[in-house]
């Protein structure tokens, strides 16, 4: 086995001190930074496809990610050395009124997985902060979250005063009491169930 096949399965296995060492062991040895950044992005797809099949839950998906992000602080200046960055941007926050954070998190760190720059913007947030991330980050887009059935609202709202702002994104929404039924009704061009769906539709967002 390969160190970057090596690489995939400690990330797999969330084996942090593992998944450091063949990271460095890689850079020491001048692999291609985009194939080291390919390794991880494969071992974090395989943890999503395996928690979208309840193969794997939260915890495992946490714990991967941990050690996805630890290999990361030593890729991240390589990357950057060699001119190599995110392809897209995604701005993700949870709406205004509604602090739960952990499936935001989730979502973000999936995202990272995939080669995302996440700009997180956190919980409670209002449309003009929606608006000001977007701006400020050139983001093309847009996912919110929401835990309480009382804050979907707000959701609309922010799709709303996106679009009324003339801002060209693409929104896409999830969370506990969100639904398919609900993304259409608000505007929404894109649903996730879940974290593992969040990548993939997020991926469609910007390919469409």
């Amino acid at each position: 086995m390969s160190t970057l096949e090596e690489l995939t399965e400690a990330i797999k296995k969330g084996s942090r001190k593992d998944a450091t060492r063949l990271t460095q062991e890689a850079v020491d040895a001048k692999q291609d930074p985009s194939a080291v950044l390919g390794a991880l992005t494969t071992a974090m797809d395989d943890v999503g496809r395996r928690f979208k099949a309840n193969e794997v839950f939260v915890p495992e998906v946490l714990i991967a990610a941990r050690a996805m992000k630890e290999s990361m602080v030593i890729l991240e200046p390589i990357l950057v050395a060699a001119g190599i960055a995110p392809e897209h941007k995604v701005v993700l926050g949870t709406v205004k009124g509604d602090l739960h954070d952990i499936g935001k998190n989730l979502v973000g760190m999936m995202l990272k997985g995939a080669n995302f720059d996440v700009i997180d913007i956190g919980t409670d947030v209002p449309s003009e902060k929606f608006i000001e991330a977007v701006k400020e980050s050139g983001a093309k887009v847009v996912a919110l979250s929401a835990l309480l059935t009382t804050t979907m609202p707000a959701m609309k709202e922010a799709i709303e005063a996106m679009s009324a702002a003339g801002l060209e994104v693409k929104t896409m929404v999830g969370g506990a009491p969100v639904t398919q039924e609900y993304a259409d009704e608000i505007g929404a061009q894109g649903y996730a169930a879940d974290a593992a769906s969040a990548v993939e539709v997020a991926r469609s967002l910007v390919a469409s």
